[in-house]
């Protein structure tokens, strides 16, 4: 363990001018760092909420419009499978939380169940002798799409949060149907709760045209929808829709906000499965207008001057630039399956963060100077090698920490210093073991030797399984407690390669320069 190879000197000196060159954007300003050349190191560590401030939403998901709009679609799907059977039906419907419909022919009863009862799964499907039918979500049905609804949401909400850049967004369930977000150091929290608060529903059906927007009633299967669009009088215009999607939003893999003819818009790409359907839809509808529907808002009705087999296409509107970069950010992220509301909304101020960042600092600061003075007092000038290693620890901390762009929290600030007290047992365990080396009788070379062998073993034991609960706690641990893991899992693999790495490279220069007879430990 005395002899250190060229590649080993070489390796060591790597890692701490790489330490170094992370740490130091965090010396300076923000802006200071940002202005720096894209070559050189810029990245400085991201503050959590409780350091940087910011602000935390309470949201609340509108499940209850999820299974209306499940079973309108049933609704919709019993209409057409009844029409192309040639059963008769009437009062067909929703009433409160089922459906509910009545065959005119009571003859045909038998016919209609085995019509619908294979398509109607995950319900509660009844047809009486005398033709009147309800149909109910089965409690596990609802049970399972709300659990559903709810991971789609937080994922959706998530993607939505780091579109915008910012980072390390804290997003929790709260109950069986609100959502806590909390997001650090936001600039816009108007954009962020605008982004958050539209649906993003986009999906393309045709237009009816064989009834005007005025028409005293719309007939079954069609509705009539708002636009962003004016008529001649310079009024909202509005549009009768069928209800039938023909292409999904669900489909689209891309989009993005670009320009056509100097105007900003949205350009759009479908998978492989939405590319065939809109080609179809395209090429069967030439000369038709095709409305694009964002949130049951028809936000372009062009025509369809011919069929388009790219799977892909662009959305025109009367946009400004921020609204096509927002739009396609929606619809990069997904639709949320639900509505959310904003039920409570919190701003934490950057002075608990400086108040928290002071209190940390001190008590890393104080925690140092006591492990400084013990193991300069404890170990000579060992001590004092094992001091330039723990400050070189935290170098590499700070430098990990800018690299990863994992974010600092209050608890993680206390991994730090924990840390700080960790780092030097390595060292302890060492030099304990050269000591008794030396007690016994052995040179100082034959002492070292041994200490750093059999203190090995012991070292990377007692780190690993310390490592293991990190990995653990950051693994299953939510907020707080991965701030926490983060910083103490980053601190025990730099405080292992100081301790058994940098003491060792000083410890060796040392014996080679001075050659000691006994050893001062």
């Amino acid at each position: 363990m005395v002899q250190i190879s060229r590649w080993q000197l070489v390796l060591v000196g790597l890692v701490l001018v790489l330490g170094i060159a992370f740490a130091l954007p965090n010396l300076v300003g923000k802006q200071t760092a940002e202005s720096l050349p894209d070559w050189l190191p810029h990245k400085q560590v991201s503050l959590g909420l409780d350091l940087r401030g910011g602000s935390s939403l309470l949201l609340e998901v509108d499940v209850d419009s999820v299974f209306t709009e499940q079973l309108e679609n049933i609704v919709e799907s019993i209409r057409l499978d009844l029409r192309q059977a040639r059963i008769g039906y009437t009062d067909l419907g929703l009433e409160g939380d089922e459906v509910v419909f009545t065959i005119r022919d009571p003859s045909q009863v038998q016919r209609a169940r085995e019509l619908l009862a294979p398509q109607l799964q995950d319900t509660l499907f009844s047809l009486s002798d005398e033709g009147v039918g309800r149909i109910v979500l089965t409690d596990q049905a609802r049970a399972s799409r709300r659990n559903s609804v709810m991971q789609q949401t937080a994922e959706i909400v998530r993607r939505r949060i780091d579109e915008t850049g910012t980072r390390e967004a804290s997003i929790q369930r709260q109950g069986e149907d609100r959502v806590l977000v909390q997001v650090p150091g936001i600039e816009d929290p108007e954009r962020i709760k605008t982004l958050l608060g539209k649906t993003a529903k986009l999906n393309f059906r045709l237009v009816n045209t064989d009834v005007p927007a005025n028409a005293p009633r719309i007939p079954p299967g069609s509705e009539l929808l708002p636009s962003d669009d004016q008529d001649l009088s310079g009024l909202p215009r509005s549009y009768v829709v069928r209800k039938r999607v023909m292409v999904s939003g669900d489909n689209l893999v891309d989009a993005q906000a670009t320009f056509q003819d100097g105007a900003p818009v949205v350009s759009f790409r479908f998978d492989s499965v939405g590319a065939q359907r809109f080609a179809q839809v395209t090429r069967e509808n030439v000369d038709r207008p095709f409305a694009i529907v964002l949130d049951d808002r028809v936000i372009s009705a062009p025509n369809i001057q011919e069929p388009i087999l790219g799977g892909s296409g662009i959305i025109t509107g009367s946009f400004t630039v921020e609204e096509v970069q927002d739009l396609a950010l929606l619809l990069r992220a997904g639709a949320l399956p639900a509505p959310l509301v904003i039920l409570e909304e919190r701003s934490v101020g950057p002075g608990l963060g400086e108040d928290s960042i002071r209190a940390g600092e001190f008590a890393a600061i104080l925690g140092m100077i006591l492990v400084v003075v013990f193991m300069a007092a404890a170990y000579g000038l060992f001590g004092l090698m094992a001091n330039v290693a723990l400050i070189t620890n935290l170098v590499l901390i700070l430098g990990a920490l800018s690299v990863l762009q994992a974010t600092l929290t209050l608890p993680g600030i206390a991994g730090i210093v924990l840390t700080i007290g960790m780092a030097v047992d390595a060292n302890v365990l060492i030099f304990e073991r050269i000591r008794e080396e030396t007690r016994n009788g052995r040179g100082p070379v034959t002492s070292i030797d041994a200490g750093y062998k059999r203190a090995l073993t012991t070292i990377i034991d007692s780190n690993l399984t310390t490592l293991i609960a990190a990995l653990l706690l950051f693994q299953f641990g939510t907020g707080p407690i991965k701030g926490f893991a983060v910083t103490l899992a980053i601190g025990l693999v730099t405080s292992m390669f100081t301790a058994i790495m940098v003491t060792r490279v000083m410890v060796i220069l040392w014996l080679r320069r001075r050659r000691p007879v006994r050893l001062p430990i």
